[in-house]
């Protein structure tokens, strides 16, 4: 069922601007502690809150600078981190040590002209996913933005073996536990393959993210017309596990019905947003979508992490 995979990573490839696609504004590169990644400092040269910021599956850097000068636009700090893909980092989305998102808030906290105490993290599509690990594991996150998310870590995928299977974060070097693909038969979608695994959610109890242990509010953005993954019914369950759990933070998630896996990402993206759309929803939709969680999200950023 292997020759299956090559479909899914060809549509989640199509969740960021290919290198050629963004000229993204200057930032001051890092290359740190093994990390890679692009610091926007806060454009009042003063200490500001700052925020993380994590692309999807493309790996590389440009999803997430992409991100991260949305958000430096409005006055924050912005790291825009690169976690695989590139030369000292895993090839692809698989074998993730979490130590590495935490080296790159210790390099945030850091920052002269990063406040500490007002750290914020910002993740799509499996940036999303990421961004929720990362902040149950980390209080110094004290506010999270994850579109399109996951409810659970997924499996880990490798470009180069298909047939691999992979956890696709380490801690300790050891496997954090994943939800696996279902392969027991062909699947007519990738949507399908994710909608077909999560049923077999009762078995892999421990993938479940532990979002009742992030310390501060939490904003999920979803499509009810993603096409990659059930975006919007995993979000659900995020917020019925924080529910359930009588979360102390406010947490909202914001469901667009005419948008897909695209509606996460910042308005004002070129040509490129005509790929996101092929995820899910009307081009009408996902603009409509993009415009209106922008705005929610410098609000909510406004709110928890305080304005700039």
């Amino acid at each position: 069922m292997t020759r299956w995979l090559p479909a899914i990573l060809a549509a989640a490839l199509l969740s960021f601007p290919p290198a050629a696609a963004q000229s993204p504004a200057a930032g001051v590169p890092v290359r740190q502690n093994g990390l890679v990644a692009t610091w926007y400092p806060p454009a009042s040269g003063k200490p500001a809150p700052a925020v993380l910021v994590l692309g999807g599956s493309e790996c590389g850097e440009k999803g997430g600078q992409y991100l991260a000068q949305a958000v430096a636009g409005l006055g924050y700090g912005a790291l825009a981190l690169a976690y695989c893909g590139i030369e000292g980092l895993p090839p692809d989305v698989h074998d993730l040590p979490l130590e590495y998102f935490s080296k790159a808030v210790d390099w945030l906290a850091a920052q002269p002209l990063a406040d500490n105490n007002r750290i914020g993290l910002y993740g799509v599509s499996i940036g999303g996913e990421t961004a929720l690990v990362v902040a149950s594991r980390d209080p110094r996150i004290t506010a999270v933005i994850a579109g399109v998310p996951s409810s659970v870590v997924w499996q880990g995928f490798d470009r180069r073996n298909y047939a691999s299977v992979t956890p696709t974060y380490t801690l300790g070097g050891k496997p954090v536990p994943y939800l696996p693909y279902d392969m027991s038969k062909p699947f007519i979608s990738v949507f399908d393959l994710y909608q077909r695994s999560l049923a077999n959610l009762a078995a892999h109890q421990d993938a479940i993210i532990a979002v009742e242990r992030i310390n501060g509010p939490v904003l999920l953005i979803s499509g009810k017309a993603d096409t990659l993954w059930p975006s919007s019914a995993m979000a659900d369950q995020v917020m019925q596990r924080l529910d359930a759990d009588g979360f102390r933070f406010p947490h909202a998630h914001i469901a667009y019905a005419d948008a897909g896996h695209g509606c996460a990402t910042p308005p004002g993206g070129g040509p490129w947003l005509a790929q996101l759309d092929m995820l899910g929803g009307t081009a009408n939709g996902n603009a409509a979508a993009r415009v209106d969680m922008w705005k929610r999200t410098t609000a909510f950023l406004a709110k928890y992490l305080g304005d700039p």
